[in-house]
C-alpha cells in the first residue's frame, strides 16, 4: 500500500519529466513485471537478464533485430523441482528452455495506441506457453498498457474465449507434451484473461516505477507447482545504475519478492572504442612527388601499405593514369578505411600524372572487387575543400577484371603464418550441469604452397573445464552424427580440431570455386568442393557444396571411425524486405536425412548480425527426439566493435536449445560466400565516411 501511495503522490510531477524508459520484464523482453507491453527497444538492442521470483530463476537474452520485432531466448530454473535422477543430475534444479517472439502491429499515433502480438515459449518445452495482444498509450511520464492473454499469462480465465464463436476447438486448451515443437494448434485456445498496468518515469532520472494486474492465478502451474497468490497486483521499481546496467526489485503475488539485473547495449547507437593502438593515418603532402614511378622504392611502399593500410600487397601496377594495388585486406574491418589510408600513402608517393588509385581486393588470389578513388577529389575532401558526398559519388566499386598494365612491383609472400590464443566453449542447460565449459589454448597455422593453394590447421590443448560432470548422451533414433558430442569433448586433452588442404579459384567474372580435403572439423574428415555464383552489385547469390565425409575418432587425432556419408546443399542467398538477409539451403544432411534450412538474419551497418535458423528434414519427430526439429539463433559481433585496435575477426555466439542428429550440417572452415563479402557494395557505401579516418 505504501508503494502504491508513492506512485500516486508522484503523479502531479509527471508532466515535468522525460518519457518512460523501456525496461525488461521478468521473462525477458520489454514489459512491466510478469506481463509484456507493446513497446519495443530500439533496433540493435541486446539485453541479458537475470531475475529471481521464487520458486523460479530466469536467465534470458533479448534481441531487437528490427524496430518492430523482438525475440527472447530463456532458461528458467525451477528451483523446487529436480532435473532428473540424482545419479545423473545430482541436486540440479529443473531447467526449462523457451523462445519468445513479439511483433508490433502498428505504432502509436495521437489517438490510437501502439499494438503488438506476442507468443511465449513457442520453441521450448511449452510449460509457460502463452499468446497475447497488448496495447500501450503514453500520457506524459506515464505509459499505460492493456492486453488479453491465452495460456500461461491468462491462466486465471476471466471469461469465455471470444474465438469460441468461430469454433468449439477454441474452448479448451490441451496440454502440450511435445518439448521443443511449435504447437500452432494450441494458439489462442482456452479462456483468456485481461492484464495491464502502468510504468512511471519519476523526476529522478535513474528511477522508474511499475504496477500491473496480471492474468495468471498460479493455480495451474507447470509440474504441479502451484503457488499461493495473495494479490494479482504486482509492484516494482527499476534503478538505472548506468547506461548498461538496470537493477530491478518488486513485490509479486502479494507475498513474494523480485530481484533482477539487466545488462544491455545497443549495437546501432553505441560507439566503438577509439582505435588508440592503430597507427595514425598519413598526412597528405602539400605537393605531389616528382619521382618517376619506375624509380620509386615500391618494396618500402608495400611495407607501409601493410602496416598502415592493412593491405598485404601482391602486386603494384600502372595503367595509363591509374595506379593499381593488388592485395588482401588483413587489418581493417571497414573496407573504406583501408582504401582511404592506402590512398593517402599512394598520394604521397605517385607523381602528378596519376589521377586514380585502384585497390584490387583479393582473397586467396581470387579477385573479388576493385575500388577506384579519384585522386583530386580525395585530396580536396581530406583538405576540407569538398564535401564527402562528392567523393562518395565519384568513387567506383566494380568487379575485378584483367587489365593491360605495366607491373611496377611484385612481392614474394611469406609462405607460413601462424597464431595462438585462448579458446572457450560451453554447453548450457543440460541434465549434467547447467553450465559445462572448457577453456583451451590453441596454436594454428597456414602454409601457402601458392597464393591460391594452402594448408591450414591447428592444435588445441585443454587448460580448464568441468567435464567431470559431463555424463549424459542424448538418445537418438538416427545415426549418432552429433549426439556423441560428450565423447569428442572429453576423450583427449590434446586435439586437432582441423587440418586440411584447400584450393580456391575465380572461374569466371562472377563465378568462384573451391576444393578441400583433410580433417575438416572436430567430428569429420573427408573431401569436398563448393561453387558460388555471385554477380557484382547484386543482392543475391547461389551456391552449392558437396562433401564425402567419414567420422573421426573421439580423440580428434588422425584415426577414423566407420560411419561415412555424402552430404551437401544448394543454397540461395538474397536480400529481403526490412533489411533482412535470407539463405535457403536444400540438401542432404549428416544423418542421411534430406531437408531444408531457412536462415534469416539482420546485419547492421557496423557488421553486427542477429540471426536464427530452422531446419526441417525427412527425419520424423520421433526419430529426431526432444525438440522435433533443429533450430537456433546466433549473434556475430566484429571484434572491431569491442577493441581499441582494428581487426577483421569476429566473435560468433551460437545458441541451440538441443543438440540432436537430425538436420546436422558439416561445419566447414571456409565459405565462398564469406570469402567474397568484399562484393557487398551496401556495406562499403554505408560506411563510406571511414575513408577519411
Amino acid at each position: 500500500m505504501k508503494l502504491r501511495f508513492i506512485v500516486v503522490a508522484l503523479l502531479p510531477y509527471s508532466t515535468a519529466h522525460a518519457e518512460p524508459r523501456y525496461t525488461q520484464n521478468d521473462f525477458g523482453g520489454v514489459g512491466l513485471l510478469q506481463t509484456p507491453t507493446a513497446r519495443m527497444a530500439p533496433a540493435g538492442e541486446l539485453s541479458l537478464n537475470a531475475n529471481r521470483t521464487a520458486p523460479n530463476t530466469r536467465y534470458s537474452l533479448s534481441l531487437q533485430p528490427l524496430d518492430w520485432l523482438e525475440g527472447t531466448f530463456r532458461y528458467t530454473s525451477v528451483t523446487n523441482r529436480r532435473y532428473g535422477p540424482e545419479a545423473l543430475s545430482g541436486s540440479q534444479s529443473n531447467k526449462d528452455k523457451a523462445v519468445d517472439v513479439k511483433a508490433r502491429l502498428w505504432q502509436e499515433s495521437h489517438w490510437l495506441p501502439e499494438v503488438a502480438v506476442g507468443f511465449r515459449d513457442v520453441g521450448g518445452t511449452g510449460l509457460f506457453s502463452s499468446e497475447y495482444f497488448v496495447a500501450n498509450k503514453r500520457y506524459n511520464n506515464l505509459d499505460f498498457s492493456l492486453g488479453i492473454a491465452w495460456g500461461y499469462l491468462g491462466n486465471r480465465g476471466d471469461f469465455k474465449n471470444p474465438l469460441s464463436y468461430i469454433g468449439d476447438s477454441y474452448t479448451d486448451r490441451r496440454s502440450n507434451n511435445s518439448a521443443g515443437d511449435v504447437n500452432t494448434d494450441m494458439y489462442f485456445k482456452g479462456p483468456p484473461s485481461l492484464f495491464g498496468g502502468v510504468s512511471y518515469q519519476t523526476p529522478w532520472d535513474p528511477l522508474s516505477l511499475k504496477i500491473e494486474l496480471e492474468g495468471n492465478d498460479y493455480k495451474h502451474e507447470p509440474q504441479n507447482n502451484n503457488q499461493v497468490q495473495d494479490s494479482p497486483i504486482n509492484i516494482g521499481a527499476v534503478y538505472k545504475l548506468n547506461d548498461s546496467v538496470d537493477l530491478s526489485v518488486g513485490w509479486e503475488r502479494g507475498n513474494t519478492a523480485l530481484f533482477g539485473i539487466t545488462l544491455h547495449t545497443n549495437f546501432v547507437s553505441r560507439k566503438a572504442p577509439v582505435k588508440t593502438y592503430d597507427p595514425p593515418a598519413e598526412s597528405l603532402h602539400a605537393k605531389a612527388p616528382t619521382t618517376p614511378l619506375n624509380q620509386v622504392d615500391w618494396a618500402a611502399i608495400s611495407k607501409k601499405l601493410e602496416s598502415n593500410a592493412g593491405y598485404k600487397v601482391q602486386r603494384i601496377a600502372q595503367r595509363d593514369d591509374e595506379l593499381m594495388v593488388y592485395g588482401e585486406q588483413t587489418k581493417y574491418f571497414y573496407e573504406a578505411k583501408g582504401v582511404g589510408r592506402a590512398s593517402r600513402i599512394l598520394d604521397n608517393t605517385a607523381s602528378d600524372n596519376i589521377q586514380w588509385f585502384t585497390l584490387v581486393n583479393k582473397r586467396y588470389d581470387m579477385p573479388v572487387a576493385e575500388i577506384s578513388v579519384p585522386r583530386a577529389t580525395f585530396r580536396d575532401v581530406i583538405n576540407n575543400h569538398q564535401d564527402l558526398v562528392d567523393l562518395h559519388r565519384t568513387t567506383e566499386m566494380n568487379r575485378a577484371v584483367p587489365h593491360v598494365e605495366t607491373t611496377l612491383y611484385q612481392t614474394q609472400p611469406k609462405p607460413f603464418t601462424y597464431g595462438f590464443g585462448l579458446g572457450y566453449q560451453q554447453n548450457i542447460g543440460g541434465p549434467d550441469n547447467f553450465l559445462l565449459y572448457q577453456v583451451t589454448g590453441y596454436v594454428e597455422g597456414q602454409y601457402r604452397f601458392a597464393t591460391d593453394t594452402w594448408a591450414s590447421g591447428g592444435v588445441s590443448v585443454n587448460l580448464l573445464n568441468n567435464y567431470d560432470n559431463f555424463k549424459y548422451d542424448a538418445p537418438s533414433g538416427l545415426p549418432r552424427v552429433r549426439t556423441d558430442l560428450r565423447k569428442y569433448a572429453t576423450t583427449s586433452d590434446v586435439t586437432m580440431p582441423a587440418m586440411q588442404l584447400n584450393h580456391a579459384e575465380k572461374l569466371d567474372q562472377d563465378l568462384y570455386g573451391m576444393i578441400y580435403g583433410g580433417y575438416l572439423e572436430q567430428m569429420y574428415a573427408g573431401v569436398g568442393g563448393e561453387i558460388l555464383y555471385r554477380p557484382m552489385g547484386e543482392r543475391w547469390a547461389i551456391g552449392a557444396d558437396l562433401n564425402y565425409v567419414r567420422q573421426r575418432d573421439f580423440n580428434q587425432g588422425f584415426g577414423l571411425r566407420d560411419y561415412r556419408t555424402v552430404t551437401g546443399n544448394i543454397t540461395t542467398y538474397t536480400k529481403l524486405p526490412f533489411d533482412l538477409d535470407g539463405a535457403v539451403s536444400i540438401g542432404r544432411y549428416l544423418a542421411r536425412d534430406w531437408g531444408t534450412t531457412i536462415d534469416i538474419s539482420r546485419e547492421f551497418s557496423n557488421g553486427v548480425k542477429f540471426g536464427g535458423w530452422v531446419t526441417r528434414t525427412t527425419a520424423s519427430a520421433e526419430e529426431f527426439g526432444e525438440g522435433s526439429f533443429d533450430k537456433g539463433i546466433y549473434i556475430s559481433i566484429p571484434f572491431d566493435e569491442m577493441m581499441s585496435v582494428s581487426t577483421r575477426g569476429r566473435a560468433n555466439i551460437v545458441w541451440a536449445p538441443l543438440t540432436r542428429d537430425g538436420g546436422a550440417r558439416l561445419n566447414r572452415q571456409y565459405s565462398l560466400h564469406a570469402m567474397t563479402d568484399g562484393r557487398n557494395k551496401d556495406a562499403f557505401y554505408e560506411n563510406f565516411e571511414k575513408i577519411t579516418e
